[in-house]
């Protein structure tokens, strides 16, 4: 005769958050020892860890928050994956998620690595452990896959949901000077829709405008324009390419008379930096 209650699969549930079937097995095995039965449904969980190794995590979340530093204001960002959107608002995941940014914050390192190996909530747990241990518990593979870290004078945070039944799926951080803040709301609103890859265009590396400038000059060739032109088109398409993927250069999203260079020359601000996050992307 089975020595658990409802009451203790019901507890047993939701202290684990493991389904119906593998509650009752773990009580039986366990013979109605909870502390047990607690174990064994870890342990199984845990096990299971390998075999989702390989699965794809191409949903999940993005949080962040600001504080205030000596010199300014840091923000720490980062985007926690899952396998399924189911998982991504559930509870366990969320509060998971609030645990990871609270370590990311308290290393202040962009090194997701780093972020990994370090304390959640204790000496003994390390936020990988954490990570093991609800990806155990609710059946999915959870991965952090990347860590922002975004100083300056003032920082400004962004968060969207792109669906409004699931958590942020896109954040965004921009550091400006203190004139710069008073725009930087929505610079960060632009930067969460138009995506750009840099900041200005010294911070293009310059094997990218290489790259792009031989590109743009074999399509002239290969188009049959005049040799005489080729170099006047080449800079017309690298300034085009500046003013798709440069923050600077790119056409103001509120206003796309303007651009956010001139937006910033206008309140007397700069943007000393920026990070942007889509979940997946």
């Amino acid at each position: 005769m089975a020595k658990f209650t409802s009451a203790d699969i019901r507890a047993l549930r939701e202290a684990t958050g493991a389904g119906m079937l593998d509650v009752k097995k773990a009580l039986d095995e366990a013979d109605g020892d909870m502390a047990k039965a607690v174990e064994l449904i870890r342990v199984k969980g845990l096990k299971g860890l390998a075999k989702r190794e390989g699965r794809s995590t191409s949903d999940g979340l993005v949080a962040a928050e600001v504080v205030k530093t000596e010199d300014g204001q840091s923000g720490v960002m980062i985007e926690l994956n899952s396998e399924t959107d189911f998982v991504a608002k559930s509870g366990p995941f969320t509060e998971l998620a609030a645990r990871v940014l609270e370590a990311a914050a308290a290393v202040a390192s962009p090194d997701a690595a780093l972020v990994l190996g370090s304390p959640s909530g204790s000496k003994k747990e390390t936020v990988q452990d954490a990570i093991d241990q609800v990806s155990a518990r609710l059946g999915e593979r959870i991965q952090l896959r990347r860590v922002g870290l975004v100083q300056g004078e003032h920082v400004e945070l962004y968060l969207h949901r792109t669906n409004k039944d699931l958590p942020p799926q896109v954040g965004v951080l921009v550091a400006t000077d203190e004139r710069g803040a008073a725009v930087a709301h929505d610079i960060a609103m632009h930067i969460a829709a138009y995506s750009p890859k840099y900041l200005s265009r010294e911070a293009v590396p310059a094997e990218t405008i290489t790259t792009e400038r031989r590109i743009a000059q074999e399509t002239a060739v290969a188009e049959g324009k005049p040799e005489k032109a080729i170099e006047r088109i080449v800079d017309g398409r690298m300034n085009g390419f500046f003013k798709e993927n440069v923050l600077l250069d790119q056409a103001f999203a509120k206003d796309p008379k303007t651009t956010v260079g001139k937006v910033l020359a206008a309140a007397g601000g700069v943007v000393t930096g920026f990070a942007r996050f889509r979940v997946g992307a």
